[in-house]
């Protein structure tokens, strides 16, 4: 009797270990597949797998531009006490110029679309900002620009930066 439980008992713990293994594999198996297919594609020699982390990084940095071109975070990076309204502005625009010089090679390694979109994100960055400014008196503060614009942004129904963020990341979980 008492090998008979013994053994009912390590029925039910080895049912159990086998039930949670399945479950933790089934869990992980796409994980899994996905790692191999990257470390084949990587092994190989092929154009595509050669192309993969440029891709990448062109995505990053993309990325990276439109937060650094977003007004939100660029007027708070460029912010000095007592900066004039026409002080801003040049500084503001020479700031996304010299972001988008900066990641104008980008281009090569991403959807010809998606290119298009964030040079539209730019000239509409830089549009919102003249705007803003020709809505202001000469003898305007910096920041009562920066308070104009943030206030227009929250004003957008959908961030156009959010969403040139989301489109870029889409399309490279389109690579996997």
């Amino acid at each position: 009797m008492n090998i008979e439980n013994f053994l009912v008992q390590v029925a039910v713990i080895a049912c159990g270990g086998i039930l949670i293994v399945a479950a933790a594999y089934f869990l992980v198996k796409k994980d899994i597949q996905l790692y191999f297919k990257l470390k084949q594609s990587a092994t190989q020699n092929t154009p595509q797998a050669a192309l993969l982390p440029l891709r990448l990084q062109a995505h990053e940095r993309l990325i990276l531009f439109i937060d650094r071109i977003n007004p939100s975070n660029l007027l708070l990076r460029l912010h000095q006490p007592g900066l004039n309204l026409v002080a801003l502005q040049t500084l503001a625009l020479k700031e996304i110029n010299s972001e988008y010089q900066h990641n104008i090679t980008q281009q090569l390694y991403i959807n010809t679309l998606t290119w298009k979109v964030i040079q539209q994100l730019k000239e509409d960055t830089v549009v919102m900002l003249n705007t803003a400014v020709q809505g202001l008196p000469p003898t305007a503060e910096g920041i009562d620009l920066s308070r104009k614009i943030l206030q227009h942004l929250s004003t957008i129904a959908n961030n156009p930066f959010e969403l040139a963020t989301q489109l870029l990341k889409k399309e490279i979980h389109s690579l996997f």
